[in-house]
Order: structure tokens, then sequence, then C-alpha cells
């Protein structure tokens, strides 16, 4: 059937979509501006023959050599076949991810006007907090979510209210950064180098780590919204988990499968500077988020990547002139996120900008 979506007047400073979605006024349609699709691409079965890689991280940090030697040759495999994994036995507390989530649920309870002083308008601000996408007029089409991001390390940043959140988040935040750190070894060494070549190429003691929350209420008509189109993370790593409500897909073999994450399990995606680091064999993986018309879901967020001031290229152990030349321009970390973050999502990715053209 055709659809006609009712016009709204956005505002200078946009209500949130937490506000619009619990507005009387939205009556079971959402206006035209949110309106991304009627043909969101069907996510393969659940029974599909090829399965996300499941990673143990307990046998990568404390099983034997020939456990953790499995694993960092799993880790390889999910890598470039994926760019995708599920982690259990990760060692973060359930009790602390529950008061984590808890305490992100009261900071899209507060009032506009609180939230709104954490308003930041730049990609490397602070703290930033809003809706849709980080400048919602660059693109056509605005988001379903809302968000909260701020810079965790090597400074760690964070709103004062509500009481209690920012010191669960930092030490959430100090430990995801251990388990990322832990992973990235493990994945030096699947590349053939020695596990502190990533480290030391790109400064990861002062390595930039994100914390964000995505909340997606509840939307009335799920099949033509999004809350995050398609795209890649800039970054090394990107650990996520959810409220237990799916909606994150990933693309593999050119198709959308969506993630069934075990509770309490992280899903980690690669991200464009490991493509990089790893010339090529490592794949930063498109992913994206739905939304659905019965419950919020929220997902906890945290990228990992080089120090800002870093210039990436690829390994010098990976590159060789004859057989595998260097596939990326080297470009300042700061910069490259500082241009994605001001490239409209669905355009060209930024990381196209970097490789290098056949001739």
């Amino acid at each position: 059937p055709l659809y006609i979506a009712a016009p709204t007047v956005i505002p200078s400073k946009m209500a949130s979509i937490k506000v619009l979605a619990e507005s009387p006024n939205l009556l079971g349609s959402i206006p035209s501006d949110y309106a991304y699709s009627m043909n969101h691409y069907t996510p393969l079965a659940s029974d599909q023959e090829d399965s996300i890689p499941i990673i143990d991280y307990s046998l990568l940090t404390s099983g034997s050599p020939d456990q953790r030697s499995k694993v960092i040759d799993k880790l390889g495999k999910a890598c470039e076949e994926w760019g995708f994994f599920l982690l259990v036995n990760h060692g973060v507390p359930k009790t602390l991810i529950d008061e984590v989530f808890d305490a992100s649920n009261e900071f899209f309870n507060l009032s506009e006007e609180e939230k709104q002083n954490f308003d930041g308008k730049n990609a490397l601000d602070p703290i930033r907090c809003g809706t849709s996408f980080h400048n919602a007029r660059m693109g056509k089409i605005l988001l379903w979510r809302d968000y909260l991001k701020v810079i965790a390390h090597p400074d760690f940043h964070f709103p004062d209210k509500p009481a209690g959140f920012s010191k669960l988040s930092l030490e959430y935040c100090e430990r995801t950064r251990t388990v990322a750190r832990e992973l990235l070894k493990g994945i030096t060494k699947s590349l053939g180098l020695e596990e502190s070549d990533m480290d030391n190429a790109l400064n990861l003691d002062s390595g930039l780590q994100l914390f964000a929350v995505n909340l997606y209420p509840p939307c009335p008509q799920p099949e033509l919204a999004i809350g995050i189109p398609p795209h890649t993370d800039h970054g090394l790593v990107t650990l996520l988990i959810q409220n237990e409500v799916q909606g994150l897909e990933v693309q593999h073999n050119g198709k959308w499968v969506n993630v069934e994450a075990p509770p309490n399990s992280f899903m980690v995606n690669t991200s464009d500077h490991l493509e990089i680091f790893s010339n090529g064999k490592y794949k930063s993986v498109k992913h994206r988020a739905l939304v659905n018309s019965k419950t919020t879901r929220i997902s906890l967020v945290t990228p990992y990547g080089p120090s800002l001031d870093t210039i990436v290229r690829p390994a010098s152990k990976l590159v060789d002139s004859e057989t595998h030349p260097a596939a990326y321009i080297p470009m300042e970390y700061k910069a490259y996120v500082e241009q994605q973050q001001n490239t409209r999502l669905g355009a060209k990715s930024c990381l196209e900008c970097v490789r290098v053209q056949e001739q």
C-alpha cells in the first residue's frame, strides 16, 4: 500500500526521539523526516550454514598455551571472514553492566533542558548528547535514536547527572578497555606479528576510547524507520552490549544477519583502522541498527582506537612493494575521525578516501 507520511516541523533544537515516541500526537505513524525505507534487506535465516563466531575470552587470557594459540587462530579467522564475533566469559561483571544500563536509562529520563546542557556539536567534543545523528541536517532522513557520547580515554569525561552514573561508567570503561587491549594483542598475533607491534605503532597506551549509549524507543512503523543505517566504525574494534533486545545486524557475504547474542556477551566488530593496519586482510564490517514497535532497546558501545595524533598506515611487516603493496594512504587518526563525522551516513565511506586506487 502507498505510504503517505505526515509532515513534521523540526524546531531549531530537536526534541528527542524519546519525547516524540511518547507523544500522544504520534497517532501510529512516523513523521516523514524519519521514513528511511520501505524495503529493508531481509536478514539471513537463523538456521544459516555460517554461524557468527564465538570467542571465549577466558581462554585467550587464562588458558593453556595451546588453548591460547587456538583462540588466536579463531580470532584471526573471525576478523578475516566476518569482521565480527561474539565474546563470552569476558570478566566484566554482570552486576556492573546492569547498573550502567539502569543509570543510562535514568540519564535519558532527565528533562530535555538538563540533557541539552550536554549538547556538544563537534566530533571530538568531550561530551555530546543528542538525537538522530551528529549533524541531523546533513542527511535527509532523521534516525530513530537518542544518544550520549563521551570521550573516556586518554582523559575521562562524563555528565554529572544522574548521581553515580559517572563512577559506574568509569569502572565499566576501564574494564572494557582492558578487554579491548587483550583482544588486540591476540589479533596482532593472528596477523603473524609480534604481540607488541600494534601497541607500538599506534600508541595504544593513549588510545582513544569512546563510551556511547544509544536509546531506541518503540517505533509505530519500524519497517520504515532506521536506528542507524549501514556504516562502518572508525578505530580498531568496537565492543557493544545490549539490554537483551535485538536490533543489531551485520553484513556477511552481501546479506544482512540478525545478531542473536547470548546474555552478557559482547558483540565485537572490526573497524576501519584495523583494516588499514592489517593492509586489508581484516575488513571493517558494515552494520546497522533496526528498531521495533514494542520494546525500548538500549546499547552500550565502546569503540577503541589509536591515539588521536597517530598517523595510521599498514603495518610495515605486512607491506611488500611487489606482492603486497600498501593498500591505504597514511592519515592522522584525529583527521580521519573529524572527516568521517562530517560525512553524511550512507555517503562514500571515509575508508574509501584513504584506499589506494588500482591503476
